[in-house]
């Protein structure tokens, strides 16, 4: 494979905001979240972000944000000062789009009366609530701290806050889960007519406690079942499965996440944060962030853990991997601007899958069949 020329064009540019804190740690959860021992240190964990936001300016240069994510943990913990001033650091520092998206990731057990509200005046306009599930049942397995009305007033709070960009987070799966209990939560979800679903299968992760004891899940035969329905049910409803676990109403897929789907940039902030930056060398650099809370807040001078060169080599992998879990896929043109490879490099294997019916003739998209078998279908490009 030749060498690649360097990027002509920036992809867009994103912003991960990451809060690690959370009331407890879920049993399936195997992200950076540390349950609370006494109060959440609002301003320390604010002067950290602007400082280590001050490391990473190089990144950015000239570069409009066209979406933010903070995620976590549990982020709606923090107050809605605390976003305010944290917004009002942003925007003195960085370039960020009018018409950005901005997302904050929402627990219905953490969301008080007036919260909502706060978050919207601060700039947030979209929401990520995660419900996971309405059944008491697979609440309580799940460790959620909230409960089923907890979480359709924490949606009707959302709506009444000014809130009609927002997604509903669902799992499926669920230890003795049935088909009828998966669309009684689909069911349940749709009530508040989101414009956004995430409706994805439970895994067992290693470092969880679900990992030392694990549950007893559905088998595959129920699992295939359990989707199959729910598949329909959604398709019925006007929702389209632009990716493999999200799920929206024409027009309002998360703009954020097609940006790291078709391998698009994001800077990284908060404890262990990660990100991927295109560099004006010509060099494409993923890096990450101290993931200890505390480690994080006492660092002094770069907070940056570490951070990796992607091989040349291993670029068009990248983008394939990210790019046809799209259910449309990417056009063409796109490979050569985000990977810095023509489309010729990997034209061979491309014109073989498309003879077989595995990928669509005219753009970088999976079949149906090819979806199926997306795993087998990417080792070809290895």
């Amino acid at each position: 494979m030749t060498a690649p020329t360097p990027v002509a064009v920036k992809p867009p540019l994103s912003l991960y905001i990451h809060v690690p804190w959370c009331v407890r740690k879920c049993p399936y959860c195997d992200f950076n979240s540390h349950a609370i021992r006494g109060d959440i240190p609002e301003v320390d964990y604010l002067n950290a972000l602007i400082e280590d936001l001050e490391q990473d300016l190089t990144f950015c240069k000239d570069r409009e944000i066209q979406t933010i994510f903070i995620g976590g943990g549990t982020p709606s913990l923090m107050s809605g000062g605390f976003y305010q001033n944290l917004f009002r650091a942003l925007k003195a520092r960085l370039a960020i789009a009018s018409d950005a998206e901005i997302t904050l990731e929402a627990n219905p057990g953490t969301l008080e009366q007036g919260r909502f509200e706060a978050f919207r005046e601060s700039g947030i306009n979209r929401l990520s609530i995660g419900v996971q599930s309405f059944k008491p049942e697979h609440l309580t397995q799940l460790g959620r701290i909230h409960t089923r009305e907890g979480a359709h007033t924490a949606i009707h709070a959302a709506r009444q806050a000014g809130f009609d960009n927002f997604n509903i987070d669902l799992m499926h799966g669920l230890p003795g889960q049935t088909p009828t209990d998966a669309l009684a939560d689909l069911e349940a979800a749709l009530s508040h007519q989101p414009p956004h679903l995430s409706w994805y299968q439970l895994t067992i992760e290693p470092n969880t406690e679900f990992f030392s004891r694990p549950p007893t899940l559905p088998d595959d035969e129920h699992l295939w079942e359990i989707y199959r329905q729910g598949a329909e049910f959604l398709h019925s409803h006007g929702f389209k499965d632009y990716e493999v676990s999200a799920w929206s109403r024409p027009g309002m897929a998360s703009r954020h996440n097609l940006n790291y789907w078709t391998f698009g940039d994001y800077l990284a902030l908060g404890a262990g944060a990660h990100g991927k930056i295109s560099l004006p060398d010509g060099s494409i650099r993923r890096y990450w962030k101290t993931r200890q809370p505390d480690a994080y807040l006492n660092r002094i001078g770069s907070r940056t853990a570490g951070s990796e060169a992607i091989a040349p080599a291993d670029r068009p992998l990248e983008f394939l991997m990210n790019a046809l879990r799209l259910t449309e896929g990417v056009e063409e043109r796109l490979f050569a601007e985000r990977t810095g490879f023509p489309l010729s490099s990997v034209e061979k294997t491309i014109n073989e899958l498309r003879d077989e019916q595995l990928l669509a003739p005219s753009r970088l998209q999976t079949t149906e069949l090819g979806q199926r078998y997306l795993n087998s279908l990417l080792e070809r490009f290895l």
